[in-house]
């Protein structure tokens, strides 16, 4: 028997959209940082399709996101949390 599709999160392209802006990136800058902590070839056409739901990025690229923004990963992936804004500008200040 098959298993059910498991639920992608709903806001999840939304949030990585949220990251990238915060921390000020260009979608081919934000590819070029996600390939360089994972080791794909991420291009700013993936990076796109991440924040528009059109694909869910791999487990270890939305993990780099998480990193990049100094976030918790479950902030990331469930719906019923916000991503935390002070992980967020605690990320800002560190790259000025």
């Amino acid at each position: 028997m098959g298993q059910a599709p498991r639920n992608k999160p709903k806001r999840l392209g939304e949030k990585l959209l949220q990251i990238r802006e915060a921390l000020g990136l260009s979608q081919r800058e934000m590819a070029e940082r996600l390939a360089e902590r994972t080791g794909f070839k991420i291009t700013h056409k993936h990076v796109s399709n991440y924040e528009r739901d059109r694909v869910e990025p791999f487990l270890e690229t939305t993990l780099a996101y998480a990193r990049l923004a100094n976030v918790e990963m479950n902030e990331i992936v469930d719906d019923d949390l916000d991503l935390n804004p002070r992980g967020l500008i605690d990320y800002q200040n560190l790259t000025k």
